[in-house]
């Protein structure tokens, strides 16, 4: 699995690990700030953006993958980010692979298990025939009574590609999301801990990590700290970037 990324900036090498349904470039305004000190490779997960599709999907493979990605670009260790479904990701590949992380950074995401919030999402972005539509405003209108919201339904359509006749088309493997999807809403687990700097930023305005998650946060990594950014919600360094960066920074000084 060579996973698509992007690169930018030179210095010690941070991994930046997107959400369900998002891509690298949901990182990049992080990512231009952040390179001012650090290498920073911002992934597409596989079944997301430009990264190859697959059958399975669950966090130990997508841990696999980020190991191999570091071999092959012969990355000795690295700070690890994750958003939301990347934050599962970099917690697996943390306690995986413990030895390849200097620090552990959690963007609104506990371990736990979560319902399956997205199910809906999911069955609205398959029922559409794409080759029914003739521009991006069309699908847009389509999706609206399903998904009311005009940013998420914008966030979402950042997926859509064209195909070699010019016809829209997804560039995630919607199908292989779909099937996949109960995997995601697993909890992560791991024999050993990962005893080593671990940040979980939380949204106040979200309820993905609460204090009621911090027991068990701290069963597998017991040095995390826990931040809160009170005017964020579940994407925080898209609502808040600038806190976000600061409170990023001073934890990887």
């Amino acid at each position: 699995m060579q996973l698509h990324h992007k690169v930018y900036g030179s210095g010690p090498a941070i991994i930046l690990l997107h959400g369900l349904l998002g891509s690298a470039d949901n990182w990049h305004p992080v990512a231009l700030a952040l390179a001012e000190r650090f290498q920073v490779f911002a992934l597409d997960q596989r079944n997301h953006g430009q990264s190859p599709h697959a059958g399975e999907m669950n966090y130990q493979l997508m841990a696999e993958d980020v190991h191999e990605f570091m071999a092959a670009q012969g990355i000795a260790r690295a700070v690890v980010a994750g958003h939301s479904m990347g934050g599962k990701t970099a917690m697996q590949f943390a306690l995986q692979f413990p030895e390849k992380v200097e620090k552990l950074l959690v963007e609104d995401m506990a371990p736990r298990a979560y319902p399956p919030a997205y199910a809906p999402i999911l069955a609205a972005l398959r029922a559409l025939d794409l080759s029914r539509f003739a521009s991006r405003a069309e699908i847009e209108h389509a999706l609206a009574p399903e998904i009311p919201g005009l940013t998420l339904r914008r966030f979402l359509l950042k997926n859509l590609g064209r195909d070699s006749n010019g016809k829209f088309c997804w560039k995630i493997n919607l199908p292989g999301l779909a099937e996949n999807y109960p995997r995601l809403g697993q909890p992560i687990s791991h024999p050993q801990p990962f005893a080593k700097p671990a940040l979980f930023i939380r949204g106040g305005q979200s309820d993905y990590l609460g204090k009621a998650d911090e027991p068990l946060i701290r069963e597998l990594f017991p040095w995390a700290e826990f931040q809160t950014i009170p005017a964020a919600g579940h994407w925080v360094h898209a609502d808040q970037l600038e806190a976000f960066l600061a409170l990023t920074l001073d934890f990887l000084s």
